[in-house]
């Protein structure tokens, strides 16, 4: 009897028919689980005579917080300062990353020259280039960016370049035996071809930033998301400090949809197959 319950249940979602509203269906019901968790994590943290104080942690007080820092200006002037250093710093990243990626994949010689090099320089931490870069920038800003564009060239680069190499030779021929300048081959052949992969570098290089931007944030500087987060901390508004870490995850989400909506649409992938972007992570 159970078991012919259970599907009316627990597998209830599988049935609808539309893909979307499965998909919203299926991620409305893991965020509610997921406020449960915090929920029962905020009620252990009441509950222990110890750690009651943080009970301001939890999603009640968080949700409370929220229209009293939006009232206060405190969440939009957050934004609007890391979105200037974020968007700076990611345009610097991709401005370099492409056109290094280009080559890596056209020219082999370039590619066996700068593979170990770049390897090397990639696998360094981007923040452990904060000291080094506090001393040669004079404003933390100019700092901050520079660690995010460190940080965000490697995945675009790399990305690109892989996506050129997928890239079936007989078309550069094709294109240069019907008269193509380098102009056109780099606007009607290869930017095409590579989109789906240069987008989706500036994907994971967007994931990468929005990591590195808010720690970043955390030294130096008295504005930005960053900031917000060590102000809360040292003034012990705990329910503060959640809200903008809610803030930052609702943004990060937002910032990533809209890079699968930009694959999506720009993709010759999606536009000739109708390929899900999800089936390819």
């Amino acid at each position: 009897m159970s078991s012919a319950v259970a599907p009316a249940g627990v597998f209830a979602f599988h049935r609808l028919k539309s893909p979307a509203v499965r998909r919203l269906a299926f991620g409305v019901v893991g965020l509610l689980a997921l406020l449960v968790i915090w929920e029962i994590g905020a009620l252990f943290l009441y509950l222990n005579p110890g750690t009651r104080t943080f009970a301001t942690f939890g999603p009640i007080p968080t949700l409370e917080a929220l229209p009293v820092l939006w009232g206060g200006g405190k969440i939009q002037s957050a934004i609007a300062a890391s979105g200037y250093r974020m968007g700076l710093g990611l345009s610097i990243a991709i401005a370099i990353g492409v056109p290094i990626g280009i080559l890596m994949g056209r020219s082999k010689r370039f590619r066996e020259l700068s593979n170990s090099p770049f390897q090397l320089l990639r696998m360094i931490s981007p923040l452990s280039w904060m000291p080094l870069a506090v001393i040669v920038y004079a404003e933390w800003d100019q700092a901050i960016v520079f660690l995010i564009a460190i940080a965000s060239v490697w995945p675009v680069a790399f990305a690109t370049a892989a996506g050129l190499a997928k890239v079936d030779p007989a078309w550069f021929k094709v294109a240069r035996n019907l008269g193509a300048r380098a102009i056109h081959m780099l606007t009607q052949l290869i930017l095409p071809a590579i989109a789906f992969d240069v987008l989706t570098g500036i994907r994971l290089a967007l994931g990468v930033a929005w990591i590195v931007l808010v720690p970043a944030e955390l030294l130096g500087v008295t504005s930005g998301l960053g900031y917000a987060i060590k102000d809360a901390r040292e003034t012990l508004s705990y329910n503060h400090l959640t809200a903008m870490v809610l803030v930052i995850g609702v943004i990060g989400y937002l910032l990533d949809s809209a890079c699968v909506l930009l694959i999506k649409r720009y993709s010759w992938h999606y536009r000739g197959g109708g390929m899900n972007v999800e089936t390819r992570k």
